[in-house]
């Protein structure tokens, strides 16, 4: 090697040293952007339509909508649920399934969200809650209808009326009628009697 190409070489790489620095410079005095997480937690602004983890919806009185039709079930495309139900007695001595457990496995859903658009009840859908970190994958497998189960109070019973007072209202409907003729052939009868006069 020359001395002209050893100090050509060095020029080079100087200049691609400092080219190098200068970008990094930049960086260094340019107004970061990076999210300051987990400190700016209260202010963080999730959108609302990102998709996190599966969930029930429960109405005011903490009843869920979801029947157990495994709808969602042969709609997932991974297997991520799975749906147990079982069959209870009504009041009125039908029998009707209920859903016993479901179970969504967080680790190998997709986010694809057929399951909450195939659902004909609109009973599951997607939070925003993105912290679901966890140090076991066993911890990604998770229960949706983990509240305590609420039974939904019985219909009241239809209260037919007694013998006495349907015998009571059909003597009242007879006599109306009665009374109604009564009054109609009253005015009949004091003409009548003017002509009679």
């Amino acid at each position: 090697m020359s001395i002209k190409e050893y100090f050509s070489s060095l020029f080079k790489g100087t200049y691609s040293l400092i080219k190098g620095m200068e970008v990094t410079g930049k960086e260094l005095v340019t107004k970061k952007v990076t999210e300051q997480y987990p400190e700016n937690r209260d202010t963080l602004q999730i959108p609302e339509r990102f998709r996190a983890t599966l969930q029930f919806v429960y109405d005011e009185e903490g009843y869920h909508k979801c029947t157990g039709c495994r709808t969602c079930e042969r709609n997932c495309p991974n297997g991520t649920i799975q749906i147990t139900t079982k069959m209870v007695d009504l009041p009125n001595g039908k029998k009707k399934m209920k859903l016993e457990k479901y179970i969504y496995d967080l680790g190998s859903c997709t986010f694809c969200d057929l399951c909450v658009l195939s659902c004909p009840f609109k009973a599951i859908e997607f939070s925003n809650d993105f912290e679901q970190s966890v140090f076991r994958r066993e911890a990604l497998i998770k229960q949706l209808n983990y509240l305590p189960e609420k039974e939904k109070p019985a219909p009241a019973p239809v209260v037919k009326p007694a013998p006495a007072a349907a015998s009571a209202v059909n003597t009242e409907k007879a006599s109306k009628p009665a009374a109604a003729a009564t009054s109609a052939n009253a005015p009949e009868n004091k003409s009548e009697n003017k002509e009679n006069k």
